[in-house]
């Protein structure tokens, strides 16, 4: 809910008190502002809003994740690369569903902004290559179904893959 350079501040602030109970010899607030710091560290690489979104998800509830979204009004200033990548990941996994178009935007930047986790940049691929097979880029679609098997590391997109593949021989 604030914005990343707060946090950081937030997390500075937090380890100065911590050393300055150290130095008090309060030991044990000194710890529990550590480890304080340290969320807030952590909410800076991974926003709370996006793991909200991620949750949301996961449950199927695709209202309440853009609900989630939506709540950051202008994700560059108030995200960082990584999480503007996911920000647009999550907005294409829900847009495709009704708007083809508008999902290949979203992924595209997803792609291009980056994804921390190669499974996430591979079914990022793996929605890539979907639409360009519905709209009849043949070609494309089996460069991005190579580059999603190789990213799939654990073999848990094995299955979409390989219907994916009979349904473009079919094309």
């Amino acid at each position: 809910m604030f914005n990343k350079n707060i946090k950081l501040v937030l997390a500075v602030g937090t380890i100065v008190f911590a050393i300055y109970q150290f130095i008090e010899n309060n030991i044990g607030n000194g710890i529990m502002l550590i480890l304080l710091a340290a969320i807030f560290v952590f909410l800076y690489f991974k926003n709370e809003i996006i793991l909200l979104a991620f949750l949301r998800l996961r449950k199927q509830d695709f209202p309440g994740a853009k609900k989630w979204l939506d709540k950051i009004s202008n994700p560059e200033a108030a995200l960082v690369e990584k999480q503007q990548g996911y920000y647009y990941y999550l907005h294409g996994l829900m847009v495709s569903q009704t708007n083809i178009s508008q999902a290949e935007k979203y992924f595209k930047k997803a792609i291009k902004l980056g994804l921390s986790m190669s499974q996430d940049l591979a079914m990022a691929k793996l929605n890539l290559a979907g639409i360009a097979m519905t709209k009849r880029r043949k070609r494309e679609a089996q460069m991005l179904l190579k580059e999603a098997k190789t990213l799939d590391k654990h073999g848990m997109l094995n299955e979409q893959i390989r219907m994916m593949k009979q349904q473009m021989k079919k094309i």
